[in-house]
């Protein structure tokens, strides 16, 4: 008896590490993201403001792991029989200490991974967020009003919608679906980028005064090309570490068919938005392209591991098509959004909650419904007063000389492409 306690406990604390190693790997593909987003921003914009986008993200990724440190993890974990909304759950902001699980609670089964790998793997989805909306409002925004946004959205707006889902909130009661965060972590970013979009209005010279739109070519389209295939390397972690296990026949399987359908999904989102791009444009718009293989990835994440494989890849699809659909309808009312990240993570993630029922018969649609227009409507108008105050304090957008000459000289001091210089 004694002999086989030990051998009990000591598969516990196998499974312990392997699925704490497991959680941590993961989460460090999720950081990874980070350079993807840089990367897929600096192709995407003009070289005048490449430094800014640089600059950007790695302080909001900074600043967010700061803040959910401080008081964002204990507002969305707070733990405990708690399902109480916005006000209960900021009485719950602590700041995270070093403390992990026991021996004890191993051995019992009570603690599968690390608390401090669930942290870290949590911290870079917030970061993730916070990146949709430094490709929104790209190359007109002041760089510190931008950092005073992130400080809200990362300690607070985001992990109290965070809570209602993954903290055992008033969603996840209701049954509300979202495996890995289409609208938990997409949506979000997304709406919290469209309010800020709406109040700052469209780069100089985008729109004519007939209603025409003028294209903006991005100064680095290979860039671009390596931010979406660091994203889509990423984002295998983003939606596999969300099984949170991979120890076990179980688990190792899920985790197995997750990555198959997260990247059928993204192969089918750049399929379809190239056939849609060449049969509506004449041309396979290489943005297109990169936006319908990200698009995929968005509309997948609810729900990765109930569809099969075909299923999957039909998901991505239609994600790749509504993204085309709505980057020229953001266009035509003048909205102006550089990288299409309201459309990739804003529309597409819609579509990836709405069609989780498709595949899951746990899910029902009008709980899908109510989930996405609760965390729609409650971070786009917190983001909208939050971006009021700024836009009156702080302000919010550049004068027309600084967007003239580039944010890189006058926000940061340097340019990314000196040599285009000309020295005096």
């Amino acid at each position: 008896m004694e002999a086989l306690t030990q051998l009990t406990s000591q598969v516990s604390e196998i499974s312990y590490a392997l699925d704490t190693f497991y959680f941590l790997v993961m989460g460090a593909l999720v950081m990874w993201m980070a350079a993807g987003f840089t990367m897929l921003e600096s192709g995407l914009v003009r070289a005048k403001n490449t430094a800014e986008i640089l600059t950007k993200n790695v302080g909001l990724y900074s600043i967010a792991c700061i803040m959910y440190m401080l008081c964002g993890y204990s507002i969305m974990y707070p733990g405990g029989d708690f399902q109480g909304g916005v006000f209960n759950a900021l009485a719950n902001i602590g700041i995270l200490g070093k403390t992990d699980n026991e021996l004890g609670a191993v051995v019992a089964g009570d603690s599968y991974y690390s608390g401090l790998s669930d942290f870290f793997f949590q911290v870079v989805f917030v970061a993730t967020a916070m990146s949709i909306v430094s490709g929104a409002v790209a190359e007109r925004m002041k760089l510190w009003s931008f950092f005073a946004f992130a400080i809200v959205l990362t300690g607070f707006i985001y992990p109290i919608q965070g809570f209602w889902k993954w903290g055992d909130g008033w969603l996840n009661v209701m049954g509300f679906q979202d495996f890995a965060g289409s609208g938990v972590v997409h949506l979000c970013g997304a709406a919290a980028a469209l309010a800020g979009v709406l109040l700052l209005g469209a780069r100089k010279g985008k729109y004519g005064k007939s209603g025409e739109i003028k294209a903006i070519p991005g100064c680095n389209l290979p860039l671009a090309t390596i931010g979406t295939l660091i994203l889509w390397l990423g984002w295998f972690g983003f939606n596999g570490g969300s099984q949170l296990q991979v120890t076990g026949v179980e688990n190792a399987n899920a985790v197995a068919l997750i990555f198959v359908n997260t990247n059928m999904a993204a192969a089918g989102g750049l399929i379809a938005a190239m056939l849609l791009s060449r049969l509506w444009f004449g041309k396979a718009d290489l943005t297109m392209l990169l936006n319908g293989a990200l698009a995929g990835l968005v509309a997948i994440t609810a729900e990765p591991l109930t569809p099969a494989p075909l299923a999957a890849t039909a998901i991505g699809a239609i994600g790749g098509i509504i993204v085309v659909l709505a980057i020229v309808t953001f266009d035509k009312l003048r909205i102006d959004d550089p990288v299409g990240a309201i459309s990739v993570h804003g529309v597409v993630g819609v579509w990836g909650l709405l069609a989780v029922p498709l595949t899951n018969a746990d899910a029902k649609f009008s709980v899908q419904l109510i989930g996405m227009l609760s965390i729609l409507a409650w971070v786009f108008i917190t983001s909208l007063i939050v971006w009021m105050v700024l836009k009156y304090t702080l302000g919010i957008r550049i004068s027309e000389q600084e967007e003239y000459e580039g944010i890189d000289l006058h926000e940061c001091g340097v340019e990314a492409y000196p040599e285009f210089a000309t020295p005096e």
